[in-house]
């Protein structure tokens, strides 16, 4: 197994993740690291602004559309973190390292809930409010949500699937793998959290500037709850609840008309 090293052991690495200004690093990133951050940072910033042109620039699908969507996107979303978790594991990063292991004890359920409930809330009223706006923002989100939110029973349940894939792949791919890796290289803990929530932002540019920008301020809540529980299981569950929420809230505040005042 071929491991790449610091002057920070892996034994050390949660440590480092919780330590503010970081620590010496004497050796680069691998090259296959670099090349998942190279799709992380291009690729999929690239393939989510395509997406999105091509969205828009047809009328809003049916079921069969939106099924094919979520198929295919939790067929790439796991290939994805198959992949990256096979170069990770062969380069020396620990299912510690990328907070696979901490037992889920009741106190850590208790949290997980609690996160649950708050950004779920936060995103229900959240798209209650827009839903009442108008302007070029909530329009694009009513086009966004036509064409990919569930609007039936039929469409809500693989939109559920792909939803928790998304919160556990994303979240292994952002707050497992890419905090783990830049933590190994020293950098200091605000630095990777502000870093991996850029990323985490840009891979969702189908969602326009806005959706960047908050889904950017939500991967630094993310990040700071992954390094404070020391366990990507809260976080996964908080972001699959944000995306469970959207599949209920977008349609049902967004798909009618602004309230007039």
């Amino acid at each position: 197994m071929a491991a790449y090293g610091t002057c920070i052991s892996a034994h050390g690495l949660e440590d480092n993740l919780r330590e503010w200004r970081g620590k010496c690093s004497h050796r680069l990133m691998p090259w296959d690291f670099w090349l998942i951050f190279l799709i992380l940072s291009v690729v999929l910033p690239w393939r989510g602004r395509l997406r999105l042109r091509q969205l828009l620039a047809r009328p809003a699908g049916g079921s069969k559309e939106k099924l094919v969507l979520y198929g295919s996107t939790i067929a790439f979303q796991w290939l994805l973190a198959g992949v990256v978790a096979w170069r990770a594991i062969a380069r020396g990063l620990s299912m510690a390292d990328l907070g696979l292991v901490r037992p889920f004890t009741s106190g850590l359920f208790l949290v997980t809930l609690a996160g649950a409930a708050l950004v779920g809330t936060f995103q229900w009223f959240n798209l209650r409010r827009v839903g009442g706006m108008s302007g070029p923002i909530p329009d694009f989100m009513r086009k966004l949500t036509e064409r990919v939110l569930p609007v039936s029973m039929m469409e809500y349940g693989p939109y559920a699937a792909l939803a928790i894939t998304a919160g556990v792949c994303e979240e292994f791919l952002y707050r497992g793998f890419a905090m783990a890796a830049l933590s190994r290289l020293g950098w200091a803990a605000w630095m990777v959290v502000l870093v991996t929530s850029v990323l985490f932002g840009l891979a969702h540019t189908y969602q326009g500037r806005s959706g960047i920008l908050g889904t950017a301020l939500m991967g630094v809540v993310f990040g700071i709850g992954r390094i404070w529980l020391q366990s990507l299981v809260p976080v996964s569950a908080w972001h699959a609840t944000v995306d469970l929420v959207a599949g209920v809230a977008a349609p049902k505040f967004l798909l009618q008309r602004p309230t007039e005042h």
